[in-house]
């Protein structure tokens, strides 16, 4: 949208009712690829994940059904309806991937215990509630999400 166009629509809202209305919500969900450790405890762990669901999907390039999982995973936490209805409140679920063949993978994967690809741990307020290991399909990973 340009700057012009942007404009008009303020002072047109403006004009409407005397007054320019804004409407604030939290953040719908977040997608975090290849995330570093920084940005994993960041986003499990720091003050923003409090109210939220986090998936952590633990993957490697070379595995076979991490490649199947992942899209599926990005597909399901892209939808903000899905995401509310699955976590059964009004959570938004987001998505970090760890790339397990970089140095901050692997030190995530000593800490978290992963032992297959792919895994994917669920965080709930920071805290690791529930994990899965293998290619799920769409309805078991709601059922997942549901047990969060």
């Amino acid at each position: 949208m340009s700057t012009s166009l942007a404009r008009r629509a303020l002072t047109t809202a403006s004009r409407s009712n005397g007054m320019r209305m804004f409407h604030a919500s939290s953040r719908a969900q977040d997608h975090y690829l290849d995330a570093d450790f920084a940005t994993f405890k960041k986003v499990t762990t720091g003050a923003g994940s409090e109210g939220r669901v986090q998936l952590v999907d633990f993957y490697a390039e070379w595995c076979g059904p991490c490649k199947m999982l992942t899209p599926l995973l990005q597909d399901i936490t892209k939808d903000p309806k899905s995401n509310y209805l699955l976590t059964g409140a009004l959570k938004p679920v987001d998505l970090v991937t760890i790339n397990t063949e970089t140095e901050d993978g692997q030190d995530l994967s000593r800490r978290y215990n992963i032992r297959a690809l792919p895994t994917v741990v669920g965080f709930v307020g920071g805290k690791q509630k529930a994990f899965f290991t293998g290619a799920l399909n769409r309805q078991q990973i709601y059922d997942f999400l549901k047990s969060l």
